[in-house]
Parts: structure tokens; sequence; C-alpha cells
């Protein structure tokens, strides 16, 4: 099922990604007591570092490095259940919003953790174009077009777009694969050339 039905959902996630990454627990309705101030909200030690995050309608992907033991889960724990709390009270319903556990994969060599950057910044072109991992991208312009715009992913903040999102991330603790913005378009765009129709 679709778990962000509107522009709202996908918003107060985004602000749980920064204000509840925080080892003291604090209700978010007493961080953002007005508009905005989740993002201004002054946090304690992070539980998680997050190196890129991607927003879909029924999903999301995360990169995290815990930073102590139990960190992913008590981020985890607390993000479901904050905005499963949130989501069920605004659409008047019942039960569990995410599906099982989370699914999660260690990550311990640097090729794989390379490719999950790209990885997960080009999930939003399935949204656009179901089959082009298989068939390729149709038009690679308005691909590229449609990440640019795509507010709910990290991409944009790889791209130095200044926005109140980039908060979330703290890319410093990971290696440094794009020093540039030029390097990581060029990351990510061999992937959409891959078996391309409009090479």
């Amino acid at each position: 099922m679709k778990i962000f039905i509107n522009h709202s959902d996908y918003d107060r996630f985004l602000k749980l990604l920064y204000s509840i990454n925080n080892t003291t627990l604090t209700k978010f309705s007493d961080i953002e007591t007005s508009p905005g101030k989740a993002w201004t909200f002054e946090r304690d030690e992070t539980l998680v570092d997050i190196g890129a995050f991607c927003l879909m309608p029924n999903h999301f992907h995360l990169l995290l490095k815990e930073k102590n033991e139990g960190g992913i889960t008590t981020f985890l724990h607390r993000l479901a259940t904050s905005y499963s709390t949130y989501f069920n009270k605004k659409y008047n319903r019942n039960g569990s919003v995410f599906q099982g556990k989370f699914k999660s994969e260690y990550i311990n060599n640097d090729r794989y953790l390379k490719y999950l950057f790209s990885y997960i910044h080009l999930n939003p072109i399935k949204l656009v174009q179901k089959d082009w991992k298989e068939k390729g991208v149709n038009n690679i312009n308005k691909t590229k077009q449609y990440l640019n715009k795509y507010k709910y992913s990290s991409y944009v903040d790889y791209k130095n777009e200044k926005r109140k999102e980039s908060k979330i991330l703290n890319p410093s603790v990971f290696p440094n694969y794009f020093p540039t913005t030029e390097k990581f378009e060029k990351e990510i765009f061999e992937w959409l050339n891959y078996n391309n129709y409009d090479k």
C-alpha cells in the first residue's frame, strides 16, 4: 500500500529523518511547535549517520552507518512508530503501516557501497518508466530533469542544491566518492546510459 499519499506525508517523514535521529528521545509534537521548527531543532548526538535517502510512494531506502551498537534498530523503530502514529491518525486507520520487518543489508565492500549511492538515487525513475533497468531509459534528458525535480531523495543534495533537507545527511563519514557535482552526475548517469536507447 502507499505509505505516502501527498506532499505533507513526505514532508513529515523527511522531518522525522532529521529530528528523531537523536540519542535523546523527544516527541515530534514537542519539536514541531511551529511550521518548520523541526529543521531548526538542536539535536544531541545522533543515533546514525545517513549517507543517502529516497522516499517512494510505497517504500523508502536509507543508507545508514551505525554510530553505537543498536543505533540503527533504535532509529528505525522510532521512525516507524512516529510515522505510523501520524499516518493512522491522519487517515483514520488502525494497524501496521509498514509490512513486516525492515529489510537491511550489511555493506562490507567499497564497490557495493558506491553502487548503492546510484541505486538509491535512481529509484524514482521507476515512477516514470517501470522497465528502465531492463530496456534502458527512453529519454535521458527527461529522466535527468525528473531526478533534478524529485524532492524526496538526497539526489538534489548531492547536486549541491541548498535546502533544509540537506541537514538529514552526514556524507563526511562515508567515502568521498563524489568530490564534485560533476563526478556524482557522471557516476549516476553511467548507470542510465547502460543499455540505453538514446545513447
